[in-house]
């Protein structure tokens, strides 16, 4: 769909760009000439990562450690980045989220979403942000939400909450900060299958309901990853230079038409909730052991 060179000379971060929707996004900025950093918790995951997304897209891919929960890790990271040269654009796509009753929650599994969510989509913004303004570049943030931002949806109330926050400060910046030229747009997909964020919001056949499934989508399939690449290197481009403050979905007309949210797990037991919190917290658990960060 676009020039191989269309990013050329584009340097972008990509947070959470280890696995899932973020490694996928990488490799297409990387495979249209981009420098793509990207950066998480785990360093084998990230590493193993970097190697795919260069093997894959023949481009540039370099992987740091950093927990954008922590703002002086934020700091760390960019620091070290700027160092060799400043960054054109950031993905704000860590992102963390899991099925369960509100009325269960703890608090810190609460701040388990909230914090990576809405405060490192902060962090990551307002570190490239103030570095962009202080020098006179022009930058370009994208981040990585959902259609719940305009919905909301039951069952995944922390995150509904963090991405609406997320939805409400692209618009805002995009007004504070286009007159220094840098824009601030994100995307909404609806399903797009990955293992890490599948294992939390499909974890039983009971479960499959509403945004995890294609029954309803207008289009009746799943997102291919190279759709989402294209509204990713399109919004990193220059060629969309007159676009901000837009949250663009990218669902096949999942929200308009059906109920793109988990609303249809209202029918499940308390024995249901109990088998899908035990398979929840065995991925949970994998991934902790693979953490160095």
């Amino acid at each position: 769909m676009f020039d191989a060179a269309v990013l050329k000379g584009k340097r972008i971060l990509v947070t959470g760009g280890g696995t899932g929707l973020g490694k996928e996004m990488s490799v297409g900025f990387a495979s249209h000439g981009a420098h793509v950093y990207i950066c998480g918790r785990r360093k084998d995951i990230l590493d193993q990562a970097a190697q795919e997304i260069r093997a894959r897209s023949g481009g540039e891919a370099s992987a740091l450690l950093a927990n954008v929960r922590d703002p002086d890790s934020i700091e760390t990271l960019l620091a070290s980045i700027w160092a060799e040269g400043p960054l054109t654009g950031l993905v704000n796509n860590a992102a963390a989220n899991f099925l369960a009753p509100t009325e269960s929650l703890s608090p810190r599994g609460y701040e388990s979403v909230r914090s990576t969510v809405m405060d490192g989509s902060f962090y990551a913004s307002l570190g490239c942000g103030k570095r962009w303004i202080a020098a006179g570049l022009p930058g370009v943030i994208i981040s990585n939400l959902v259609t719940w931002v305009w919905t909301g949806s039951a069952y995944v109330v922390p995150s509904a909450m963090a991405k609406a926050a997320v939805h409400a400060m692209t618009m805002s910046l995009a007004v504070e900060w286009g007159p220094k030229g840098i824009r601030v747009n994100a995307i909404a997909p609806g399903p797009f299958p990955t293992e890490g964020a599948w294992d939390k919001l499909n974890p039983l056949a009971e479960t499959g309901v509403g945004a995890t499934q294609t029954d309803e989508v207008p289009l009746r399939r799943f997102g291919k990853m190279d759709e989402l690449r294209n509204l990713l290197i399109f919004l990193m481009s220059d060629g969309s230079s007159y676009i901000t403050g837009d949250t663009i979905s990218i669902d096949g007309g999942h929200h308009l038409a059906a109920p793109s949210t988990f609303a249809g797990l209202s029918k499940l037991s308390s024995a249901d909730w109990q088998r899908a919190r035990e398979a929840i917290q065995a991925s949970v658990q994998k991934e902790k052991q693979a953490r160095s960060i």
